[in-house]
């Protein structure tokens, strides 16, 4: 359902991502003194007093003649803020006080006729509160004081949000949308990717490496379908991580694997699998994950009959672990294929929720052993009494035997192809758990 959208806007530097965090009370956009760290719109849902909305944040606006894209583009997600925002929180600096380009900023947002609420930050104590009344110039109305960085006056802030977007609860957000992670190294075309789905410029694409520092949340439908689209930073090898800002994103791209159903690995067709990949790939493995993998810039390469046959080979060889992953070849400069992703994250969903009932695991249990006897050890012969389904997402298996010590890897790997020639399990890994006759369960 939708949730009123509050945009925070203004210069470089005003506290616009510290004010962020302190409303929807976690620490989501990147806060450094450095203009220019928060690059695109980053969005997550707040609450105040039983009433539910989406922030927005969003890159400083600056006025300067440069060839920077990277500003141009700043600006450019701001505006977009602007457009699509309910409500927008104007934030100027209470110890700067006014400065030519706020004048400039408050020109573009009277033209909006969107709702603004003028936020007069820095203002730490009551001495300083005399800093607001200059701001009275910018004719936006009355200026409220607050600081971000000391939670101060933000009730009153978020009481006069609430006068502009209603007092009607929102309804909770349908929990069936599927959460996807886009993770990879950067470069790879992940924000370029995100767009081309979206059919908008949602986020700032540069061929500079490491434009993306925040991991982002859309809300995206697609055929009656409900989808959370996460595009995270690139993440580098520890040694390349030369600046806190990066360290945050890297950081910040692994809890989106930990919170997403299904992680899509973009790789780099020019590249081909490099050994961060298969780092990037064991963490979404290692954490259950239902994983697809997408063969992005595929437009780049030289092409006959057998080079998609060939390149799968080489990624099956260099992803030993994820043979179970779908491969998806794409570009999202031409958006070849694309269109087939939406799809193959539902069926991989699908498989990754699929459940099996004990009475037919336990047939297909018997029938294996009978194809392949489980191993012995010292004279002992493994016993397996029955097997159970404990969970989804991954789907887990509990395996009731003698001696959990007797179970050798080639075995577990031997049912665990039983399980996906049976019942497919596409794209999804499978834990199988190990309890024993007297205590503790093995993995």
């Amino acid at each position: 359902m939708y949730k009123p959208l509050v945009a925070v806007v203004g210069r470089p530097n005003v506290g616009k991502s510290t004010l962020f965090n302190a409303i929807v009370k976690k620490r989501i956009s990147i806060v450094e003194d450095i203009p220019g760290v928060t690059r695109d719109r980053i969005y997550f849902d707040a609450e105040w007093l039983g009433h539910e909305f989406t922030m927005i944040d969003t890159g400083g606006i600056e006025f300067i003649d440069s060839d920077n894209n990277i500003f141009t583009s700043m600006r450019y997600q701001a505006e977009l803020a602007i457009h699509e925002a309910d409500v927008i929180l104007y934030v100027v600096d209470g110890k700067m006080g006014i400065q030519p380009q706020d004048q400039e900023i408050a020109n573009i947002l009277r033209s909006s006729g969107k709702p603004i609420i003028l936020v007069v930050n820095k203002i730490d104590s009551i001495e300083q509160e005399v800093n607001i009344y200059e701001f009275y110039s910018l004719g936006l109305g009355d200026p409220i004081g607050v600081s971000a960085v000391n939670l101060m006056n933000l009730g009153d802030l978020l009481d006069q949000v609430l006068e502009y977007i209603g007092k009607t609860p929102s309804e909770e957000e349908a929990e069936d949308a599927i959460h996807i992670a886009l993770i990879g190294r950067p470069n790879v075309g992940k924000s370029s990717l995100t767009n081309a789905l979206l059919g908008q410029e949602r986020v700032i694409v540069s061929n500079i490496p490491g434009t993306t520092r925040d991991s982002i949340d859309t809300h995206w439908q697609h055929e009656g379908s409900e989808f959370v689209l996460i595009d995270t930073a690139g993440m580098r090898r520890k040694g390349k991580i030369d600046i806190p800002v990066e360290r945050y994103s890297v950081i910040r791209a692994l809890r989106a694997v930990d919170r997403c159903d299904v992680a899509v690995l973009v790789l780099d067709a020019t590249e081909g699998v490099t050994e961060q990949d298969k780092k990037i790939a064991g963490y979404a493995h290692e954490a259950g994950k239902g994983s697809i993998i997408v063969v992005n810039k595929w437009d780049l390469i030289d092409k006959d009959s057998k080079t998609s046959d060939k390149f799968s080979e080489d990624i099956r060889r260099e992803l030993v672990f994820m043979q179970y992953a779908p491969i998806l070849y794409t570009s999202a400069l031409t958006k070849q294929r694309i269109h087939r992703l939406a799809d193959l994250v539902k069926f991989v969903s699908e498989q990754q929720n699929m459940r099996v009932s004990t009475s037919v695991l336990n047939e297909l249990i018997s029938d294996a052993q009978l194809i392949n006897p489980p191993p012995a050890k010292n004279g002992h012969p493994l016993r397996i009494y029955y097997m159970t389904q404990a969970s989804v997402k991954p789907p887990t298996f509990v395996l009731f035997v003698n001696d959990p010590q007797l179970m050798h890897f080639s075995y577990l790997r031997f049912l665990e192809n039983k399980l996906r020639e049976t019942f497919g399990f596409e794209g999804t890994p499978i834990h199988l758990i190990l309890r024993g006759k007297k205590d503790g369960d093995t993995e």
